[in-house]
């Protein structure tokens, strides 16, 4: 049954509601982390897993949670998404030791990599593509790009005002209503084509994911020349691999490799890789910088992103317009050209900066990228994509932004550590050696953030966003 159009939009409003929960909790425990050390006794080499074992999941599961809606229903594993991230929620506030808030992050990420790709996947198959799916997906790029930043925010506010526990504790009543009004506002969709189920390959695309994301995330702490980290990655390429030869022989894979026939949906996921890698190394970095070298406290450290957050919005609501008019391309290239702008503005931060001169012309600058490459890089990930694929394009765009993610925090850290601990054994003051560290980070994510645009310039291409989507036969059962 073919939704009204007012219960479309409704549905996409509930769907934004429950995504943007999920994007605000990959970022806002970040500013919490001294106060769950001190309250839970965290010894400093566990502390990162509140953020590792959270990205572990939610990495490793999205290409299977994104296939699993396709064939087991969208709706069905949204819902089941979100009793999952809301139980993990709440232990996570709950949470009386290291184990217990370890595991518990641990679910929520499992939780976020069903109901992600679920959402966007129900998105795709709700609207028609072109102008009106444009607007929906501009809405969707806004959430991701406001909420990248609106954690940071929400993080310090209530981490000052109330306790780290309600980072947590804020997730429950979204969840309840979002369950509570999924089943009126959205209807069941699948693959209706799908014979049969590709365990094998689930497991070797998981194992492989998560290894991946493990050895990434683990990296700084054994060394990236480790024999321990170079195992790690040696068996997520062997997995990755295994995957990639059973798919090529199986006869209902789980990853079809048709959908590479669209050269901007790679595009979409290399420049998704790239916007991830240089946007959450560049937070971590900021919000170290403000509270270790500025001396800001979490409140204000909060405060100081909403430069970022309330332009961001503004910037997302006229890319979702100028994508209709002049393109994807073109807007994914000026996101791109503004990002690599503001990174570059932020290596002369100082010792002794102020937030008028160090920080707020490159928090502005990083609002216009985010709104112009969130918005447009969610388009192109599902342009010409068939329906009885969209779980699947939309698992392989949020798995490429999130392991880019866990690799610019591990790569960007592992540059400002290594840079700020060099100086200090020379002789460096503290606070100088630590500024240098984070300026040599900023260095490194304006390269690759200018990797960047020549992927937008030279990947994405206009001819598959102009085409018709290809359906050789019904792929989309729809159902009350």
């Amino acid at each position: 049954m073919i939704a009204s159009a007012r219960r479309k939009w409704l549905g996409l409003a509930l769907l934004l509601l429950v995504q943007f929960m999920v994007v605000l909790d990959i970022a806002i425990v970040n500013v919490a982390l001294p106060s769950i050390q001190t309250d839970l006794g965290f010894s400093q080499e566990n502390l990162q897993w509140v953020i590792s074992a959270y990205a572990l999941l939610f990495g490793g599961f999205l290409l299977l949670g994104g296939r699993a809606a396709d064939l087991l229903g969208r709706r069905r594993l949204f819902l089941i998404g979100i009793v999952v991230f809301t139980v993990a929620s709440l232990i996570s506030g709950l949470a009386w030791s290291e184990g217990a808030l370890i595991g518990a992050r641990a679910l929520q990420g499992l939780g976020a990599a069903i109901v992600t790709p679920a959402a966007l996947s129900i998105i795709s198959t709700t609207f028609t593509e072109g102008s009106e799916r444009n607007k929906a997906l501009g809405a969707w790029g806004a959430v991701g790009a406001f909420g990248a930043v609106a954690g940071v925010l929400l993080g310090g506010v209530l981490t000052d005002l109330l306790s780290w526990e309600w980072i947590f504790f804020v997730n429950i009543p979204v969840g309840i209503l979002g369950f509570a009004l999924t089943p009126f506002l959205i209807g069941e969709s699948r693959d209706a084509t799908a014979k049969s189920y590709d365990i094998p390959g689930a497991v070797l695309v998981t194992s492989g994911l998560v290894s991946l994301v493990y050895a990434i995330t683990q990296a700084n702490d054994h060394g990236w020349g480790s024999t321990r980290t170079i195992g790690l990655f040696v068996a997520s390429v062997a997995l990755l691999a295994g995957f990639l030869g059973w798919e090529a022989r199986s006869k209902d894979p789980l990853m079809p490799f048709s959908i590479f026939r669209l050269r901007t949906l790679v595009g979409a996921n290399v420049a998704g890789l790239i916007l991830g890698t240089a946007l959450f190394g560049m937070f971590l970095m900021l919000t170290l910088y403000m509270q270790q070298v500025l001396g800001y406290s979490p409140l204000k450290t909060g405060v100081a992103y909403l430069a970022v957050a309330g332009t961001a919005i503004f910037w997302s609501a006229l890319a979702a317009q100028l994508v209709t008019r002049i393109g994807v391309k073109r807007v994914l290239v000026v996101g791109m050209v503004t990002l690599t702008a503001g990174l570059v503005y932020f290596t002369q931060v100082s010792v002794g900066g102020s937030y008028a001169r160090d920080l707020l012309p490159g928090f502005l600058l990083i609002g216009v990228g985010l709104g112009f490459s969130f918005v447009p890089i969610s388009i192109a990930a599902l342009a010409g994509v068939r329906s009885s694929e969209a779980g699947l394009a939309s698992g392989l765009i949020n798995t490429s932004q999130q392991i880019g993610g866990a690799l610019g925090i591990a790569a960007l850290s592992s540059i400002a550590t290594s840079t700020t601990s060099n100086e200090v054994s020379a002789g460096t003051v503290p606070a100088l050696a630590l500024t240098d560290g984070f300026e040599q980070a900023f260095v490194a994510g304006g390269i690759i953030a200018f990797v960047g645009i020549l992927v937008a310039l030279f990947v994405v291409s206009r001819r598959d966003l102009e085409q018709e989507v290809p359906e050789a036969e019904p792929a989309f059962e729809p159902a009350a």
